[in-house]
């Protein structure tokens, strides 16, 4: 097995892989036992708001990795230490439920800090106190970093960006093999389907502003839910007419209300919609309320889910 990168003294490079559970980054780790280089290290970051095909992928990556000789992947989450008179939250969801608003990119696709504060941020963390790190900053370098962009035109512009908007700071060098391979999205497919045989979903919040209409064509119905509820939580406090919901703007493709789509195409029963957006809001500002005023509620996340089931009677 190849170890890739410098050495400082008798220090080796740490080679750390920022892995989203999905197509590209699981073809980065391919590409690495097809390369036999080993990572140090491999961190998924959840945000608590992935599909449930994601979570399932993670024993068949594992097995693959351990077949391998590759570490584990090690999950990190954001830990909220301020939360002033709100009650705790823990997953962005909560996080955007709690204080009525909604993920940063729904309000512009050049401002993601849901990403950098939910992904990028608790990854940083973990690596902060691990003693490679630590010890090979100290020698002046940086750790080698593996983004699973892909060689799509999209994604090479999404390199162009970060790049040109000096995202890539002192910490890290960053290497994105896919692109340096020439692998696009489908060569990832290809190369997942012959070592692994199973191809994980795409990743991304159920919520994202970045899906496109058909996926959210495919959500179960506890996500539907969970979506309209989003907006009605953060509708009354859009400050301009333009935004109407997780996708932003109206555009002649689909509208800027995830929910109003979800009526347009009959995903949920009218009245279910109609009833999540009058009791949502309401239920929540009772419930910030109470925690405010010190009364011994339930954890947000459990009162959270227990709200969907009285609202709907669904599990």
């Amino acid at each position: 097995m190849k170890q890739q990168g410098l050495f400082l003294g008798n220090l080796r490079q740490p080679l750390v892989v920022a892995y989203g559970e999905g197509v590209d980054s699981t073809a980065a780790l391919v590409l690495l036992v097809k390369k036999k280089v080993r990572p140090d290290l491999i961190l998924f970051a959840d945000v608590g708001g992935e599909k449930d095909e994601t979570y399932e992928y993670r024993p068949i990556i594992n097995a693959y990795l351990a077949a391998n000789d590759f570490p584990l992947v090690e999950t990190v989450k954001y830990i909220p230490q301020n939360f002033k008179n709100w009650p705790p939250y823990y997953t962005l969801e909560q996080n955007c439920l709690t204080n009525g608003t909604l993920p940063s990119i729904s309000f512009s696709f050049q401002f993601k800090s849901c990403s950098q504060k939910w992904k990028a941020a608790p990854q940083h963390k973990y690596i902060q106190h691990w003693a490679p790190a630590v010890e090979y900053w100290a020698a002046g370098g940086q750790v080698k970093k593996i983004i699973g962009y892909d060689a799509s035109p999209k994604d090479q512009k999404r390199v162009t960006y970060a790049c040109n908007a000096e995202v890539e700071d002192e910490h890290y060098e960053y290497w994105y093999i896919l692109q340096e391979e020439g692998w696009d999205r489908v060569r990832c497919i290809e190369e997942i389907k012959a070592e692994i045989g199973i191809v994980p979903p795409k990743s991304s919040c159920f919520f994202c502003a970045a899906m496109q209409p058909e996926e959210v064509m495919a959500l179960e119905k506890k996500f539907l839910r969970r979506i309209v509820r989003l907006e009605a939580r953060a509708r009354p406090r859009f400050k301009t007419e333009a935004m109407k919901g997780l996708w932003g703007r109206d555009t002649k493709k689909r509208p800027g209300s995830m929910t109003q789509f979800i009526l347009q195409n009959g995903l949920l029963p009218a009245e279910e919609v109609s009833r999540i957006i009058r009791e949502t809001p309401a239920d929540i500002l009772e419930y910030q309320e109470s925690f405010r005023n010190g009364v011994d509620v339930e954890p947000f996340g459990k009162f959270i889910e227990d709200q969907l089931i009285q609202i709907q009677g669904v599990q």
